[in-house]
């Protein structure tokens, strides 16, 4: 029998490959245009898939406070994921994919610590190894050197997964499916006044549909499992470990899109699963 530690790592280390590969779909399908229709059936997608789950195993509905925190976790949350598929797709996945994670990762860490203290030494050289994993993975040659538009987009989709995984966590105490179903309310309702507001079509194109389902389903899949792992550990542990999704992004848009890594991306993977054995400690 696994213990609650255990069982948070393997839920955050499930969230960070099924939100790699939700990235690596979504990012892909957003390259043949319309971001927001991607993100907006996606996310519906998402939400339905959520409250079926929550329905089916008769979840109990958490009070008016979770769901509320579920619904800026939600805002926070459609904010970083516009600037993370605008980002994937107007600039490079293996650069945009894990700069985000720099800021996504220390937003909860700083939190986790004034509010339960500092983790442990061997947790903490595992956070030192992760920073050091994501900067050889944003930084190669100079024909690998970020652009602007990389440089933003990347640190508004991390300042929106940061905010996202600490109002998911303040929601979490009661229920988990329940307040990511609030949190997919709020992000449709938020997407949908962006699209009127701007006048502009949100239906896909015809190429697109297969990729969207599959990003809903991945995206609602990462948001469970980290929810999960928020709620059985600490909060730092399972965004680090969430954090990490920029690996499956890479490794995908390598294996796939045939981007060229350069040796200190190859080197920031292997020191990612280094602080991922760290942290497990």
């Amino acid at each position: 029998m696994l213990s609650n530690e255990a069982l948070a790592v393997t839920c955050g280390l499930g969230s960070a490959v099924t939100w790699g590969a939700g990235d690596f779909s979504g990012g892909f399908a957003s390259r043949k245009g319309n971001v927001l229709g991607v993100i907006l059936i996606s996310q519906f997608v998402g939400g339905v898939i959520l409250a079926s789950i929550a329905l089916l195993i008769s979840e109990t509905i958490p009070p008016f406070e979770s769901i509320f925190y579920g619904g800026l976790a939600g805002i926070f949350g459609i904010l970083g994921l516009i600037a993370l598929y605008k980002g994937l797709a107007l600039g490079r996945m293996g650069i945009v994919a894990p700069l985000s994670a720099v800021l996504t990762a220390l937003m909860p860490i700083g939190y986790t610590a004034i509010h339960e203290g500092i983790p442990s030494i061997t947790q903490s050289l595992g956070f030192v190894c992760f920073m050091v994993a994501v900067w050889l993975l944003s930084s190669a040659k100079a024909e690998f050197r970020m652009t602007r538009n990389e440089f933003f987009l990347s640190f508004a989709a991390g300042l929106g997964f940061g905010f996202f995984f600490i109002f998911i966590d303040k929601a979490n105490d009661l229920a988990i499916f329940w307040p990511l179903v609030g949190a997919r309310l709020a992000s449709v309702s938020l997407l949908l006044c962006f699209i009127l507001i701007m006048g502009k079509p949100a239906k896909p194109l015809s190429g697109q549909w297969i990729l969207i389902l599959i990003t809903g389903v991945l995206d609602a899949a990462g948001n469970s499992l980290f929810s999960m792992a928020a709620h059985l550990g600490r909060l730092d542990i399972a965004a680090v470990l969430g954090s990490l999704y920029p690996a499956a992004t890479v490794i995908l848009a390598w294996f796939f899109l045939k981007e060229r890594l350069g040796l200190r991306q190859w080197a920031g993977i292997s020191v990612a699963f280094l602080a991922l054995t760290l942290i497990s400690v």
